[in-house]
């Protein structure tokens, strides 16, 4: 009996995903991904410099080196890449469901960011540092139309990558929805909104909120404007375009939070 179309690309997609692999680079991403014991390590290629500089982590991981000659470094990444002499292939990460992350907050606050076609691997790299260190739950992108794990984003994260949730799921607007029946609060960041964070949370900071920002220029799609809870914007001076949108994560997660004292 022929296999239905659905159930025969559904096994294409889970053979590629098992195939997939990628190549981080550049001391701080290597050091973090080796010091990862959930991240799979498969190859590393690292000059004598990098190695000396690397070699706790490198035995700490267990992982065999292939010690080159810095002019016959050559590994499948951008020419223009600042690697530092080190590059190491691994598998992606595997961070789970949304709602098992949703729910993980021990004392913090249950924060998310969620990312509505934000494409450049170096915006989401900062992201993933910013939500780490105002203690966010996840990031969470798209798997189509929004940043896929590269060696770029993890040289930006510095580091965040290994320890941050990164989430890519198939549609937004259901992640949306699924958060609010978990009690979520979802609030999209638009420039042209009429309350701010502070005023949208007045009195809720307690509660779990989910902060959704869109691609600069753009911003959020439509369907995304119609699925969250509020429009919010960041009260400051200026015009909301100044704020590249990875800066913008960071403030509107810094503004969500409860205030001590």
């Amino acid at each position: 009996m022929k296999k239905p179309k659905w159930v025969v690309e559904k096994e294409q997609q889970k053979r590629k995903a098992a195939a997939e692999t990628l190549w981080l680079f550049g001391l701080h991403a290597v050091r973090d991904a080796l010091m990862n014991p959930a991240r799979e390590k498969l190859r590393l290629v690292v000059t004598k410099n990098a190695h000396d500089k690397l070699s706790e982590a490198i035995e700490a991981s267990g992982i065999t080196p292939e010690v080159v000659d810095p002019r016959k470094f050559s590994v499948p990444i951008d020419p223009q890449s600042v690697h530092q002499g080190a590059a190491l292939e691994v598998k992606p990460l595997n961070w789970g469901t949304l709602a098992e992350r949703a729910i993980t907050g021990g004392d913090r606050p249950l924060r998310l960011i969620l990312l509505d076609r934000v494409t450049d691997p170096h915006n989401v790299g900062a992201i993933l540092r910013s939500a780490e260190v105002f203690g966010a739950q996840a990031v969470i992108g798209t798997r189509h139309h929004s940043a896929p794990e590269t060696g770029a984003l993890a040289k930006t994260a510095s580091g965040a990558l290994e320890r941050q949730p990164y989430l890519r799921l198939r549609n937004l607007a259901d992640a949306i929805a699924e958060l609010q029946g978990m009690g979520y609060l979802v609030l999209g960041l638009d420039g042209e909104a009429e309350q701010t964070i502070e005023e949208a949370l007045d009195g809720r900071t307690d509660a779990p909120v989910a902060l959704v920002l869109g691609a600069e220029g753009p911003g959020l799609r439509q369907k995304t404007k119609e699925t969250v809870d509020a429009l919010v914007r960041i009260d400051f001076a200026g015009g909301f375009g100044s704020l590249n949108v990875s800066n913008a994560a960071a403030v509107a997660l810094y503004a969500s939070l409860p205030r001590k004292g």
